[in-house]
Formats: C-alpha cells, sequence, structure tokens
C-alpha cells in the first residue's frame, strides 16, 4: 500500500479508536455530527478540487504514494480520510473537553 494511502487509513482507524475506547462522546451517534461532516465535505470538494485539478494544480501528489483513484475531478480519495480524520479528531476533542469544563464549572 503506498505510504500516503496507509498513512490516511491510519488516520481514520487512530480516530475512530479514540471515540471507541478512549473519549466515548457518542459523537457517531449523533445526526448534528453527519450533517456538519456532509457540509465540511462539500467544501472540502470544492477547494480541494481547486487545489488539486491536474489542468493547473496548486499541489501536487507524488502518483506512487497513492492509490491513483481521483474522485470527483482531481481530488485523491486519501484527502477525504484526512479530512474526516482532521475535523472529527477536533470535534471530538472539543465535546470532550467541553464536558469536562461543565463538570468542573457546574
Amino acid at each position: 500500500m503506498p505510504e500516503y494511502t496507509a498513512l490516511a487509513v491510519l488516520s481514520v482507524l487512530l480516530t475512530v479508536a479514540v471515540e471507541v475506547f478512549w473519549l466515548r462522546t457518542g459523537l457517531f451517534g449523533r445526526l448534528q455530527y453527519w450533517l456538519s461532516m456532509a457540509i465540511v465535505f462539500a467544501f472540502q470538494v470544492l477547494v480541494d478540487g481547486w487545489l488539486t485539478k491536474l489542468s493547473a494544480p496548486v499541489v501536487i501528489y507524488d502518483e506512487s504514494q497513492t492509490v491513483g483513484v481521483r474522485f470527483p475531478w482531481d481530488i485523491p480519495v486519501e484527502d477525504y480520510l484526512f479530512g474526516f480524520s482532521m475535523v472529527t479528531l477536533t470535534i471530538l476533542l472539543w465535546v470532550r473537553w467541553g464536558r469536562r469544563h461543565e463538570e468542573v464549572a457546574g
């Protein structure tokens, strides 16, 4: 498996493991989370599509480090995995620290 792809998959697995085995916020069961992710991914397609378009790329990937699947337009599928991990981990920590703050204040 190419290195960029392996790291992208690993980031998703670690993010899910953090929620399931450590934080246990219940985030994956909330409709608001999935709606938020849909909005994030919609904007990711716009921005990432512009940055990675093969006709005039701003960001250039080493194709030997990816699986070579680009969808839609020219977006490497690995970018969605990293996007999921980054946004989800941020929300998980936000929710967790918010609860801890409520426990201390309340």
